[in-house]
């Protein structure tokens, strides 16, 4: 039993206990309000998400959207012109028809979003329910003249948010930058963290980080180091794509340890990136590595800037 529309397959027809989240209208005298003049039935207005809502009821079905010998069923957008130009609403709607003997609301799953704009403020279903079914009183849908249905609006919430990502071409790029910074007398640093000079890479100011003693995980056991970008040389809402690479100058053996990572990302909110365990201690401080000469080492940072995403 429950919903059969001649229109749809049963199965694909979901019947449930729990009533219409928004809106329910109880129409009494049904059959007087098919046979009066009154082409469709508009409902009072309801509010979902600040927006205002009214459902429209066709009767006898709204024919010139082919929707003859069935009840169509419509969901209208009002009172826009307080949301401005180019306004828009993106909106999962639902219909629902009660189903009077066995207490079941019946709708028509639909996973469309229906985009409401100035110049389309309705979206419905022409053929809701066809007039055979909705009158057969053993289904439940017109009992003693009475039906009921309802509807629930579901908006799907927009940041309007556009990121642009502008990829460099190979000719354009800021092509590899390069910083070399020696770090004196490494045994005797004593605060947590130094900073290299400043050094340009595209139009940004960018510094090395290190923590001799290391930093979260490299904490106690490693050298930790970064890349620095100067958040006042990035205009707002903007990312640098960059490749990055690191390196600790082997002197005695002219080899390089290195750290490599690509595509980072550089914002205002994340304006460093690095490793906290770019080398043990244990390695650095072993003389027979030749990274650290004299007590000094040497840290080098390789940058690429591939592109730019700016937000719009």
């Amino acid at each position: 039993m429950g919903l059969r529309f001649k229109d749809f397959p049963t199965d694909i027809l979901q019947g449930r206990d729990v009533p219409p989240a928004h809106y329910t209208i109880k129409l009494e005298s049904f059959s007087r309000l098919a046979k009066s003049s009154i082409l469709k039935y508009t409902s009072d207005k309801f509010e979902v998400g600040n927006y205002k809502w009214e459902l429209q009821i066709h009767p006898n079905g709204n024919n010139e959207k082919g929707g003859k010998d069935h009840i169509s069923i419509y969901l209208n957008l009002v009172e826009t012109s307080s949301l401005g130009p180019g306004w828009e609403v993106n909106v999962y709607f639902n219909f629902l028809v009660y189903d009077q003997l066995r207490d079941k609301y019946f709708s028509i799953p639909d996973s469309k979003v229906m985009r409401f704009h100035a110049l389309k403020s309705q979206w419905g279903i022409a053929k809701f329910i066809d007039h055979d079914t909705f009158n057969d009183s053993s289904n439940g849908y017109l009992v003693k003249d009475t039906c009921v249905f309802g509807a629930e609006v579901f908006i799907i919430q927009q940041s309007r948010k556009l990121d642009v990502l502008s990829l460099l071409p190979e000719e354009s790029r800021y092509n590899l930058v390069t910083h070399v910074w020696k770090v004196k007398s490494f045994s005797n640093l004593q605060l947590e963290r130094y900073e290299s000079d400043a050094f340009n890479c595209g139009d940004y100011k960018w510094r090395i980080r290190i923590y001799p003693n290391g930093n979260g995980e490299g904490k106690g056991n490693s050298i930790s180091t970064f890349l620095c970008l100067d958040e006042t040389t990035l205009p707002l809402d903007t990312k640098v794509c960059a490749n990055v690479k690191f390196c600790i100058k082997n002197e005695d053996k002219s080899a390089n340890f290195d750290y490599e990572v690509i595509g980072t990302h550089f914002r205002q909110s994340l304006s460093s990136w690095g490793s906290q365990k770019l080398m043990s201690l244990a390695k650095l401080r072993d003389p027979t590595t030749g990274f650290l000469v004299d007590d000094n080492i040497v840290i080098k940072v390789f940058v690429t800037i591939i592109g730019i995403v700016t937000a719009q």
